[in-house]
């Protein structure tokens, strides 16, 4: 698949179409590229040791808590990284110049970060490891397609379809063709964050309008309080007055004196605040 762009558009500082490139685009490919180059020429296994294994996990809990983060930057073949880092290039460009370069890697972990809790979860006997970066690549296939639902691909390079039918379609061929071994959960809990991260006010911003809601209403309750005191205040003011309409001021008790001050510098100052 590839997106129906057939030139370059210059977009604050982002060239989106063919041969363009983000700033956090280029690092994960960079990584990744390093990453896989490491794993062949190591003696060591990295899979075993960086790879998600969720019985290890689990059995030789804490020693691999780092897996979960790194089991995102290994991939098993060739085949395996050029399919997500193309899917990765082709798809995040644009998103990371919409949603700026920090956002658009926060939101990239976090879904790898799902397509390892769930398979945790749900796998938590698996023995083998789980690699490469597919749940992340899922999360930007599931942000694509809520943000560019109408922008045409073309499939194989040949038939056109829209993103709305074009990524489902996907997702679903996938799944159906793919062997024994691919991390279904893994997939299937990077879309499933993408999609909870979109949906809930872009980017979690309901958690922090949530406190913020919480605020508003404690100092709206405070506000409420402060002006009941003064409405009873000012009661109690006119009933002085009044009183000094009738005998004069100079026969007012010193209590009423006492209170007429206390009540002038309380309603003076500001928001009633020492009420």
């Amino acid at each position: 698949m590839r997106p129906y762009n057939p030139y370059h558009r210059n977009l604050g500082g982002y060239r989106i179409g063919p041969g363009s490139i983000s700033p956090v685009i280029k690092y994960l490919l960079i990584t990744n590229g390093i990453v896989y180059l490491l794993k062949m020429m190591s003696t060591i296994d990295l899979p075993e040791v960086f790879g998600l294994t969720p019985a290890k996990f689990y059995s030789e809990f804490p020693n691999y808590l780092f897996q979960p983060l790194t089991y995102m930057f290994l991939h098993a073949s060739f085949l395996h990284i050029f399919f997500n880092m193309f899917a990765l290039w082709m798809f995040g460009t644009e998103i990371e110049y919409h949603w700026k370069s920090r956002p658009f890697l926060k939101f990239y972990i976090l879904c790898g970060l799902g397509g390892a809790l769930l398979s945790l979860i749900f796998n938590p006997g698996l023995k083998y490891p789980i690699v490469g970066a597919s749940g992340a690549i899922y999360g930007v296939l599931v942000a694509y397609w809520f943000m560019f639902p109408d922008r045409t691909l073309y499939i194989f390079f040949m038939f056109p379809m829209k993103v709305r039918w074009a990524i489902p379609l996907f997702g679903v061929l996938n799944f159906l063709i793919s062997g024994p071994n691919v991390a279904h959960l893994a997939h299937l809990g990077g879309a499933l964050v993408a999609f909870a991260y979109i949906k809930i006010d872009w980017r979690w911003k309901i958690i922090p309008s949530w406190f913020k809601s919480k605020r508003l209403k404690k100092k709206e309750a405070k506000r409420e309080k402060n002006r009941q005191k003064a409405e009873e205040i000012m009661k109690r003011v006119d009933k002085i007055l009044d009183k000094i309409n009738e005998v004069g001021i100079e026969n007012i008790s010193k209590e009423d004196r006492k209170f007429l001050e206390d009540a002038s510098h309380i309603l003076s100052n500001k928001d009633n605040k020492t009420i």
